[in-house]
């Protein structure tokens, strides 16, 4: 299995505009992506530092489109915050294939679209100490 990086961190908050004036007013990220993404049921953003490297990794934030999705159930369970650790995986079948051979669960049975033309899938918490795990095999733009 090649984890290749930290792909990013995603934050979970009520009003992706409110945090992406507060991200870029207070820490200087600017949004260098944001999209709908309706089968995930998010208004999400990628956000880079505006003068710095976005290969280090990046700052998603996510908000929901639904009270019933799952940024949305995030936040009625726990309020704003942290809600996964990203890493950027090569071959994301690949990798879902040697990680349920070690015994973990996948919340997906296939990969689904992700941000901006990714593949992706997450590793069950409860079998990661409790930090949801995703997995992001880059798209063309990533």
């Amino acid at each position: 299995m090649a984890i290749r990086r930290i792909d990013h961190v995603g934050i979970a908050v009520p009003d992706l505009d409110e945090a992406l004036a507060f991200y870029r007013d207070t820490f200087g990220l600017v949004a260098e992506h944001e999209e709908v993404n309706e089968e995930q049921g998010v208004r999400e953003a990628m956000l880079v530092p505006a003068d710095g490297d976005p290969s280090t990794g990046r700052v998603q934030l996510l908000a929901p489109l639904r009270a019933d999705s799952a940024i949305g159930k995030f936040l009625d369970r726990s309020g704003p915050g942290i809600q996964q650790m990203a890493y950027t995986v090569d071959d994301i079948e690949k990798t879902s294939e040697e990680l349920r051979a070690k015994g973990l669960r996948l919340l997906y049975d296939a990969p689904r679209r992700g941000t901006a033309g990714s593949r992706i899938n997450f590793v069950h918490p409860k079998d990661t100490g409790g930090v949801l795990v995703e997995l992001v095999e880059p798209g063309g733009a990533h």
